[in-house]
């Protein structure tokens, strides 16, 4: 059952298309959350981004378009689009846009 918030399982469709940009902002659409994690997308605007953090289990970051600064642990790298990265749990990230991006969001807890 579709819930609203993920997509309808079996039938394909463009990740990009699924997140639009908004000035000034970030957005974020669950395509599938359950038990085991959340696959979730994300746009931001430039010059937006989340401020450091921690989770719990690893992330994986995918970036679909743009570019973004993303800091692991005070090292602060910037990822492309068509490049992923593993942020690994309990170390503190933060991710900025100095120029619009989009990316998926992977975590899978355990």
């Amino acid at each position: 059952m579709n819930t609203g918030k993920e997509k309808i399982k079996g039938i394909p469709f463009k990740l990009e298309a699924e997140v639009a940009y908004a000035e000034g902002s970030v957005v974020s659409k669950t395509l599938l959350q359950s038990d085991a994690g959340t696959i979730t997308l994300f746009s931001f605007a430039a010059g937006q981004g989340l401020s450091e953090h921690t989770a719990p289990y690893d992330a994986t970051v995918y970036i679909l378009d743009g570019e973004a600064k993303i800091t692991i642990g005070g090292n602060p790298q910037m990822v492309s689009s068509g490049e992923m990265l593993i942020m690994p749990a309990n170390v503190p990230h933060s991710l900025l846009a100095e120029k619009q991006f989009k990316m998926l969001l992977v975590m899978i807890r355990g």
